[in-house]
């Protein structure tokens, strides 16, 4: 039987063997599979830890790679490994990997550190790793699995104050919006792409980035549109964040990219936190800091009044609905030239990243 106690213990010996490169690489393939689906084995192949970390340095593709699947496997699900790995100094032939010219190897090592950027107490190690630049250019030109699973290693980061401010200074803005450009609306990398935007425009930089960014604006209000629901809620987070930054500076871009049919469906059918946050954006959206057409000011600044009027009393959907309505006719007839640019421009054909996205990868 595979994991009988002699087996694990020959196992062990043979990755303890440094003069002999060819038993160890075999045995970190028999740790692979081993600990594919034991956790028990996981815990039992600790020890081997060490000798795995030393093998990611040697100049030996073939232990590279036989090292890096054995210690992703043994770090999944398993704190105590992951915290032992990064201790025992694997993070800085990992970074390597990632700049890796071999496809594979790069997927692998990113799949190493979202594993690794799950655990809470190797968070801040993991983002002083010199890893996040890494990860910015994969979302450029990694593969479809490598772009998602360095997406999902930069949501886990983005939780740590410091690490966030590390993503910021890879300019990641252009980046993350090409992804929500390029990426399905309800997809998961489009959820976590989302969720580190709205973190990152609580820096400036980020939104005059955003803003910048052709299409930028656009990006956010299409999954605040047809988004999931964690999407759109971090999506209008986001919006809201700029707005609150600078309402006279930021209101007028949010605004003519057709922001409002949106927030008003937010305001019947969102998250509680979506609809918290949809009120406070209509609030500051409804009445223009500088003086206004007299025919805007009139209609659609009235009518959007009257909406949110409308809603803080009892979320009355019907007429809210009816407004909806009144309001989508409105602003269609104001922004016409507009729309029919959007129209025309903004129609990516979508990155089909299907992969599922966890906090941590599948095994391998």
């Amino acid at each position: 039987m595979d994991s009988h106690p002699c087996h694990l213990t020959t196992v062990l010996h043979l990755i303890h063997d440094h003069t002999n490169l060819s038993s160890q690489i075999g045995a970190a393939k028999e740790i692979r599979r081993l600990t594919k689906t034991s956790h028990r084995c996981r815990r039992q192949f600790s020890a081997a830890i060490g000798p795995l970390v030393s093998m990611l340095s040697l100049q030996s593709y073939d232990a590279n790679e036989a090292a890096l699947l054995a210690l992703l496997n043994l770090a999944v699900k398993d704190e105590t490994n992951k915290i032992s790995i990064v201790e025992a100094g694997a993070l800085g032939p990992i970074v390597s990997f990632l700049q890796s010219m071999d496809l594979n190897m790069q997927e692998h090592a990113v799949a190493a550190i979202v594993t690794l950027s799950a655990s809470p107490v190797k968070k801040l190690a993991v983002g002083a790793s010199g890893c996040i630049p890494c990860l910015v250019n994969i979302l450029n030109r990694g593969s479809p699995q490598a772009k998602m699973d360095a997406m999902l290693a930069l949501s886990n980061l983005s939780t740590e104050p410091d690490n966030l401010t590390l993503i910021m200074q890879s300019n990641p803005v252009p980046s993350l919006v090409n992804i929500l450009k390029t990426s399905k609306k309800s997809s998961k990398i489009t959820e976590r792409c989302i969720s580190v935007l709205e973190s990152l425009v609580e820096f400036e930089d980020a939104i005059v980035s955003l803003t910048s960014e052709e299409g930028g604006v656009l990006a956010v209000v299409e999954v605040l549109e047809s988004g999931s629901h964690q999407s759109r809620e971090h999506a209008v987070g986001t919006l809201l964040t700029m707005c609150q930054t600078d309402r006279c500076k930021y209101r007028e871009p949010i605004l003519k990219e057709g922001v409002i049919p949106g927030l008003l469906e937010l305001t019947v059918q969102g998250t509680l936190k979506s609809r918290t946050k949809a009120h406070t954006l209509l609030r500051l959206l409804r009445e223009s800091p500088y003086r206004r057409p007299e025919f805007e000011s009139e209609t659609l600044e009235t009518i959007l009044s009257n909406i949110v009027s409308q809603i803080d009393g009892e979320e009355q959907c019907g007429n809210a609905k009816k407004m909806l309505a009144e309001m989508v006719q409105v602003s269609m007839e104001q922004s016409l030239r507009h729309l029919q640019q959007r129209a025309l421009v903004c129609n990516p054909s979508d990155l089909s990243i299907t992969a599922s996205c966890a906090s941590e990868v599948s095994l391998k």
